[in-house]
Protein backbone atom coordinates (compact mmCIF):
# COMPACT_ATOMS: atom_id res chain seq x y z
CA UNK A 1 0.00 0.00 0.00
CA UNK A 2 1.10 3.48 -0.91
CA UNK A 3 1.64 5.72 2.16
CA UNK A 4 1.68 9.45 2.12
CA UNK A 5 5.42 9.43 0.50
CA UNK A 6 4.99 8.37 -2.72
CA UNK A 7 7.61 6.59 -4.57
CA UNK A 8 7.80 6.37 -8.25
CA UNK A 9 6.33 2.67 -8.05
CA UNK A 10 3.74 3.57 -5.84
CA UNK A 11 2.77 6.90 -8.04
CA UNK A 12 2.91 4.46 -10.96
CA UNK A 13 0.66 2.01 -9.56
CA UNK A 14 -1.90 4.50 -8.28
CA UNK A 15 -2.02 6.15 -12.36
CA UNK A 16 -2.18 2.65 -13.27
CA UNK A 17 -5.62 2.19 -11.61
CA UNK A 18 -6.80 5.73 -12.20
CA UNK A 19 -6.36 4.74 -15.94
CA UNK A 20 -7.68 1.45 -15.93
CA UNK A 21 -11.15 3.25 -13.92
CA UNK A 22 -11.20 6.22 -16.26
CA UNK A 23 -11.56 4.03 -19.60
CA UNK A 24 -13.64 1.10 -18.25
CA UNK A 25 -16.16 4.23 -16.77
CA UNK A 26 -16.11 5.85 -20.35
CA UNK A 27 -16.67 2.28 -22.19
CA UNK A 28 -19.50 1.57 -19.58
CA UNK A 29 -21.05 4.99 -20.34
CA UNK A 30 -20.98 3.82 -24.14
CA UNK A 31 -22.22 0.43 -23.34
CA UNK A 32 -24.87 1.95 -21.28
CA UNK A 33 -25.79 4.81 -24.25
CA UNK A 34 -25.49 7.29 -21.37
CA UNK A 35 -24.64 9.88 -24.06
CA UNK A 36 -24.59 13.18 -21.72
CA UNK A 37 -21.96 11.58 -19.39
CA UNK A 38 -20.09 10.28 -22.47
CA UNK A 39 -20.08 13.97 -23.52
CA UNK A 40 -19.13 15.46 -20.51
CA UNK A 41 -15.94 13.11 -20.75
CA UNK A 42 -14.86 14.00 -24.11
CA UNK A 43 -12.46 17.67 -24.29
CA UNK A 44 -13.85 19.88 -27.23
CA UNK A 45 -9.94 19.15 -28.87
CA UNK A 46 -10.38 15.86 -28.97
CA UNK A 47 -8.89 13.73 -31.95
CA UNK A 48 -9.07 10.29 -33.00
CA UNK A 49 -7.53 8.17 -35.60
CA UNK A 50 -9.16 4.90 -36.84
CA UNK A 51 -8.34 2.35 -39.67
CA UNK A 52 -11.00 5.04 -42.19
CA UNK A 53 -9.12 8.34 -40.66
CA UNK A 54 -8.90 11.00 -38.13
CA UNK A 55 -12.21 12.53 -36.24
CA UNK A 56 -12.63 15.62 -33.95
CA UNK A 57 -14.53 15.91 -31.30
CA UNK A 58 -18.36 15.75 -32.81
CA UNK A 59 -17.79 12.86 -35.41
CA UNK A 60 -16.26 11.18 -32.51
CA UNK A 61 -19.46 11.17 -30.65
CA UNK A 62 -21.34 10.73 -33.70
CA UNK A 63 -19.57 7.30 -34.65
CA UNK A 64 -20.17 6.27 -30.78
CA UNK A 65 -23.42 6.83 -30.92
CA UNK A 66 -23.82 4.18 -34.23
CA UNK A 67 -21.44 1.75 -32.47
CA UNK A 68 -23.78 -0.71 -31.46
CA UNK A 69 -21.45 -1.85 -29.01
CA UNK A 70 -21.55 -5.78 -28.22
CA UNK A 71 -20.16 -7.57 -25.10
CA UNK A 72 -16.64 -6.51 -23.95
CA UNK A 73 -13.39 -7.16 -22.47
CA UNK A 74 -10.84 -4.72 -21.56
CA UNK A 75 -7.21 -6.25 -19.93
CA UNK A 76 -3.47 -5.21 -19.96
CA UNK A 77 -4.13 -1.66 -18.79
CA UNK A 78 -0.02 0.36 -19.24
CA UNK A 79 -0.13 3.44 -18.02
CA UNK A 80 2.10 6.20 -18.60
CA UNK A 81 2.15 10.02 -16.79
CA UNK A 82 3.33 13.48 -18.00
CA UNK A 83 1.91 15.70 -15.89
CA UNK A 84 -1.90 15.83 -15.90
CA UNK A 85 -2.16 13.71 -19.01
CA UNK A 86 -2.27 10.14 -18.39
CA UNK A 87 -1.51 7.81 -21.33
CA UNK A 88 -2.84 4.83 -21.52
CA UNK A 89 -3.08 1.70 -23.69
CA UNK A 90 -4.78 -1.57 -23.09
CA UNK A 91 -6.37 -4.25 -25.12
CA UNK A 92 -9.76 -4.98 -26.27
CA UNK A 93 -12.18 -8.33 -27.50
CA UNK A 94 -15.01 -6.65 -28.71
CA UNK A 95 -17.77 -7.31 -31.15
CA UNK A 96 -18.81 -3.53 -32.51
CA UNK A 97 -19.12 -1.74 -35.76
CA UNK A 98 -17.88 1.61 -37.44
CA UNK A 99 -19.76 3.67 -39.61
CA UNK A 100 -21.64 0.26 -40.58
CA UNK A 101 -18.82 -1.89 -41.15
CA UNK A 102 -18.44 -4.88 -38.80
CA UNK A 103 -15.04 -4.73 -37.17
CA UNK A 104 -12.55 -7.79 -36.50
CA UNK A 105 -13.31 -9.55 -33.09
CA UNK A 106 -9.75 -9.99 -32.78
CA UNK A 107 -8.22 -8.55 -29.54
CA UNK A 108 -6.64 -5.72 -30.65
CA UNK A 109 -4.71 -2.60 -28.75
CA UNK A 110 -6.26 0.65 -28.08
CA UNK A 111 -4.70 3.78 -27.18
CA UNK A 112 -6.51 6.88 -25.07
CA UNK A 113 -4.98 10.03 -23.82
CA UNK A 114 -6.73 11.66 -20.97
CA UNK A 115 -5.89 15.05 -19.24
CA UNK A 116 -7.14 16.62 -16.04
CA UNK A 117 -8.13 19.83 -16.03
CA UNK A 118 -9.84 21.66 -12.04
CA UNK A 119 -10.01 18.40 -11.07
CA UNK A 120 -11.73 16.77 -13.82
CA UNK A 121 -10.49 13.89 -15.97
CA UNK A 122 -11.90 14.37 -20.03
CA UNK A 123 -10.49 12.23 -23.15
CA UNK A 124 -8.58 14.12 -25.32
CA UNK A 125 -6.80 11.30 -27.91
CA UNK A 126 -7.94 7.68 -28.65
CA UNK A 127 -6.38 5.08 -31.40
CA UNK A 128 -8.23 2.41 -32.64
CA UNK A 129 -6.16 0.76 -35.53
CA UNK A 130 -8.35 -2.84 -35.41
CA UNK A 131 -9.08 -3.35 -39.27
CA UNK A 132 -12.17 -2.67 -40.90
CA UNK A 133 -13.52 -6.19 -42.33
Amino acid sequence: MCGTNLTDKCKAEVDLHLGEKLIRDLWAAIKAQNWSDVESKIASGFQSVHQDGSRNCQQEIELIKELNLGEYELFDFKVSRMDSTLIISYMVSVKERIDGIVLSEKTATRLSIMQELDNKWFWIAHANLIPLK
